[in-house]
């Protein structure tokens, strides 16, 4: 959402979230990245704590700009399934947005005491419930902006809790039989699962005297932008 004070520590989140969802799509650019699925296991965990601080900060704030923060989800969940699948080789979830909206109304639905606000919550959820299998990160991902909201003002141990959603989310027992096999990108990819959540919550209270670009609006553009321009990189090196 837009806010009148920028939080520097929120737009350094964000821009990091970009980063690692970047280097995660670096991996189907045509060469062997598989190292990358590390970092890449950063992103979604931190645009949920990024959308889980933007609801703390509003919780005063005018009903309107919700709805706006909500709208832009879904319009850009939209706009960005074309572009995913065309670069996406042979993707069987939708796009990440649609999990993120979906979340964005399970964690307002506990945040606010408003009927409408809790009938659309339980919605959100019987969705997750129904058809986990055609969203990006599942029913847990779907969870994961609600485990963040619950513990991104609580002592930093309790960020571990939203780790584990989050491994969940990132299919726990792929990941787990990879592991036991000795696999590298698995062992450290659960890793990166658990204390993302943490490490998250630590840039927000720590770097608050850093002052990135701010994001504003433009930057839902980026995700449908940043396949787009990975196609044409993997054009050009095919």
């Amino acid at each position: 959402m837009h806010m009148t004070q920028r939080d520097g520590a929120l737009d350094l989140l964000k821009w990091l979230a970009l980063l690692s969802m970047v280097l995660d799509h670096l991996r189907y650019v045509g060469y062997s990245l598989d190292f990358l699925y590390v970092p890449g296991r950063l992103a979604f965990p931190w645009f949920c704590l990024a959308m889980a601080a933007n609801l703390v900060r509003t919780r005063a704030a005018a009903t309107d700009g919700q709805w706006r923060y909500l709208g832009w989800l879904m319009v850009f969940s939209v706009v960005s399934e074309i572009p995913y699948r065309v670069y996406i080789p042979d993707p069987d979830t939708l796009n990440v947005m649609p999990t993120l909206v979906l979340g964005l109304l399970v964690a307002r639905g506990w945040q606010q005491l408003v009927l409408q606000s809790r009938l659309l919550a339980v919605a959100a959820v019987l969705l997750a419930v129904l058809f986990p299998e055609r969203l990006m990160f599942g029913f847990f991902g779907v969870l994961l902006p609600l485990a963040m909201l619950l513990v991104i003002r609580r002592a930093w141990y309790f960020s571990l809790l939203p780790g584990v959603v989050c491994l969940a989310a990132n299919q726990w027992a792929v990941l787990y039989d990879a592991a036991r096999e000795g696999n590298s990108a698995a062992i450290f990819g659960i890793a990166a699962c658990l204390i993302a959540p943490l490490l998250g919550v630590l840039f927000l209270r720590h770097a608050q005297s850093v002052r990135p670009p701010p994001m504003r609006r433009w930057a839902y553009a980026l995700y449908p932008a940043h396949f787009l321009l990975l196609l044409l990189v993997r054009e050009f090196v095919a």
